[in-house]
């Protein structure tokens, strides 16, 4: 599957898009509980219900610190021999177009990302399908790489500069 995530702006975490507040985020392994919100019919693109039983893929969520209960965000990732490939990014429905709620969640995913191959001992790198008209926005904010088709990956510099940047 191709990912069409915008990365609206590389922060410190995530930022409040009125007041330019950063706040203290975690970023958790998603529960079955946290599908009864994650529907289509709550205006998620991805079916993360699916996404959840799949084999191999884990799936976490951003959210923050003053308020726990609310998803702004989730990622699908698995491991691989020696990198994680990122399968899904989301940015939750109140964080898309003009009146988003908060800048930099999937900035903060794909630091995360960053963050877990680097602790598997894969030096930060991740892999991702990229749809064709954002690979220039790719490689120009994440400092990402095209591999060919819409191959993309991040390599070790640019993934520690992420992890420093969120984390």
């Amino acid at each position: 599957m191709e990912l069409g995530f915008k990365i609206d702006k590389i922060t410190e975490s995530i930022e409040n898009a009125e007041t330019g507040e950063s706040l203290d985020t975690f970023i958790l392994p998603i529960t079955e509980v946290d599908l009864n919100v994650l529907t289509k019919k709550n205006g998620w693109i991805f079916d993360w219900i699916a996404e959840f039983f799949e084999p191999e893929h884990q799936v976490y969520k951003l959210v923050t610190k003053k308020e726990p209960l609310n998803i702004q965000g989730l990622v699908s990732l698995k491991k691989m021999e020696d990198h994680v490939f990122m399968y899904l990014i989301e940015s939750a429905p109140c964080n898309i177009g003009k009146e988003k709620k908060y800048l930099g969640v999937c900035g903060n995913l794909t630091a995360f990302s960053c963050k877990l191959s680097m602790e598997y001992g894969f030096g930060g790198v991740i892999a991702f399908i990229s749809k064709t008209a954002l690979i220039s926005h790719y490689e120009k904010t994440l400092g990402a790489v095209h591999l060919g088709g819409n191959r993309m990956a991040i390599f070790e510099q640019n993934a520690q500069d992420l992890i420093d940047n969120y984390f």
